[in-house]
């Protein structure tokens, strides 16, 4: 039987994991939206796709701040990072954008339940059950092309298991350490 502490916890990490991903995805959008939107890459991608990407490219750079690689598939396979490979030291900050707001969520999610840091970390870490499911999502919405001709997208084992469990797990537990010890008395 599962207690009413680890529910509200579990619901929390759902909660957390969610807002998480989704606030991620918009911050990177808000900053970089209108960058990648006027990009020669982005105009190329248009024009072969006959789709607007740019939204796309965007949760590119999301996956890439998990440090998730971007397969492409012309000519050849081809993984490239955008955040981590580029000579412009401001996307290089995204890289602390997903852990930041792992941990918050992680810390909602053990607020207040549990000053025992094993629980507080387990209760943290339960942003996993809404990282996952949208990390899995994302990486196949955010792909592009498909069938025989050339793709590109985030690599999706990694993105699943980097992006969806690994950052989660980790980030949240340590979230979950700090918020397991806020308390409102």
């Amino acid at each position: 039987m599962v207690d009413t502490d680890t529910k509200r916890a579990a619901g929390r990490g759902l909660a957390g994991g969610i807002a998480a991903w989704i606030l991620g995805y918009l911050v990177v959008y808000v900053l970089y939206g209108s960058d990648v939107q006027n990009s020669f890459g982005s105009s190329v991608l248009e024009v072969f796709t006959g789709e607007p990407v740019a939204w796309k490219l965007v949760g590119w750079l999301f996956y890439n701040a998990h440090n998730v690689a971007v397969q492409i598939s012309l000519l050849g396979q081809r993984s490239v990072n955008l955040v981590t490979g580029a000579d412009e030291g401001g996307l290089t900050a995204l890289l602390a954008l997903p852990p930041v707001l792992l941990a918050l969520g992680g810390a909602v999610a053990a607020w207040n339940t549990a000053a025992e840091p094993t629980t507080a970390a387990r209760n943290g870490a339960a942003v996993v059950l809404g990282y996952l499911p949208l990390s899995l999502a994302g990486a196949l919405l955010f792909a592009i092309g498909s069938g025989d001709g050339p793709s590109a997208g985030p690599a999706l084992v990694t993105a699943v298991l980097l992006a969806g469990v690994v950052y989660p797990l980790v980030f949240g537990a340590v979230g979950g350490l700090v918020g397991g010890h806020l308390s409102a008395d």
